[in-house]
């Protein structure tokens, strides 16, 4: 695969000119290290994934940062105490773009953190690749759903293609789905086998690999903690626990309940999603046969989908948005709700199928009526060419339009 401008150049590019350091965090094979060498100029480079410098670090945290001027440090993760040290180096020397980190796990919520470099360092996550970095194009979906300003024909992509072979410049470079699956499955085997050891003691390391195999076949649903413990012999609290070091890797991650107060948020079931289809697609056994006898599984694996995508939209925001999704007592729902600042909602609903009819709304009606003048838009995004206005506010959207 050819080299791709990421959209986090230009962000990055900007917090190098006024923070001290700089951490991109995001998966392990996600273009971290690619990205961070190209903005890098002419920092010094490191990587924690080398013994002999994770040991050089590790014995001597502080003497290792003082060697530095400007730097790039490669999985930080591997030496929380590294943070601490930078804390005091970037105290004594606060030039902007003295430290551009890499984290292959949510270092801001490892426990051995010791530091947060709060006011010090500015935090972006890079997923794997978005439809629209592959396809070489600016990401405006949400501009364009706050305008209602859609091209009235898009263009009919392979979705089933897209979705399946993922994000991951590694597993897309793959000729077959067969050999991106392969890929997939060994990618997996190492963070369950050496990653989940490096952010956290899990007592029962043998459950990791059957939980986000039962995560997989969950995605787009409620999370049951208690049900999800039962049925691998573990209480509702471990399980919340090893979810939890799931999410710190980037392999899945809870969206919350929307509700017009924020306490009521808090109450309610999250959904669970992994951050790549690909991954996800893989442990579920998803192939193109199977997608027009398996709706369901089909279904879910496009969402999860849907559900990255956003993602990455919303971190090349300069909005706010809180991303959650709805349901209330009537079963009615809307897959994605989008949150701004002021209070502003758009809805989000995602159909697998070529064809939209009004009943498809009424999940993003009954979110209409909840905000009020507060709502945006309403999208049903579904595998047509068209974009069709539905009523007030309200648009079927091809799923092209990602």
């Amino acid at each position: 695969m050819p080299l791709l401008e990421r959209h986090l150049a230009d962000p990055i590019r900007e917090a190098l000119l006024d923070t001290p350091a700089i951490l991109v965090n995001g998966p392990r094979q996600s273009g971290k290290t690619t990205l961070v060498r190209q903005l890098a100029g002419p920092m010094s480079y490191c990587t924690l994934d080398n013994p002999s410098t994770l040991s050089a670090a590790e014995q001597d945290p502080v003497g290792f940062v003082e060697s530095m001027d400007r730097a790039v440090i490669d999985e930080i993760q591997r030496a929380p105490k590294l943070m601490l040290a930078l804390k005091m180096s970037i105290d004594q020397d606060r030039r902007p773009g003295r430290f551009l980190l890499t984290g292959s796990a949510n270092v801001m919520a490892l426990p051995q953190i010791a530091d947060s470099l709060a006011g010090r360092m500015e935090t972006h996550t890079l997923l794997p690749l978005s439809q629209a970095e592959m396809q070489g194009r600016n990401n405006d979906f949400l501009d364009r759903a706050q305008t209602q300003n859609w091209p009235l024909v898009h263009p009919r992509g392979h979705l089933q293609d897209l979705v399946l072979a993922g994000g991951y410049p590694e597993m897309r470079d793959r000729s077959t789905l067969a050999r991106r699956q392969s890929w997939a499955k060994a990618y997996i085997s190492h963070i369950m086998e050496r990653d989940v050891q490096d952010i956290a003691r899990i007592d029962q390391l043998v459950h990791m690999p059957t939980l986000l195999n039962l995560l997989a076949n969950q995605c787009s649903q409620l999370l049951n903690l208690a049900q999800l413990g039962a049925q691998l012999g573990l209480d509702s609290k471990t399980a919340n626990r090893y979810v939890g070091v799931l999410e710190r890797l980037f392999l899945v991650q809870r969206l919350p309940a929307w509700g017009r107060h924020e306490a009521n948020r808090l109450i309610k079931s999250p959904k669970l999603h992994f951050l790549d289809a690909g991954l996800q697609a893989t442990l579920t056994r998803l192939t193109p046969d199977l997608l027009l006898t398996q709706r369901p599984r089909w279904g879910a694996t496009l969402e999860t989908w849907v559900y990255a995508e956003l993602r990455k939209a919303i971190a090349l925001s300069p909005e706010s948005w809180y991303l959650s999704h709805y349901r209330d007592k009537d079963q009615l729902e809307v897959d994605f709700v989008l949150e701004d600042a002021r209070r502003q909602v758009m809805g989000v609903e995602v159909k697998a199928a070529a064809t939209v009819l009004p009943q498809d709304f009424k999940g993003l009606k009954r979110l209409q009526a909840l905000a009020g003048d507060s709502f945006i838009s309403g999208i049903v995004l579904y595998d047509g060419t068209q974009a069709l206005s539905f009523g007030d506010r309200l648009w079927a959207v091809p799923m092209s339009a990602l």
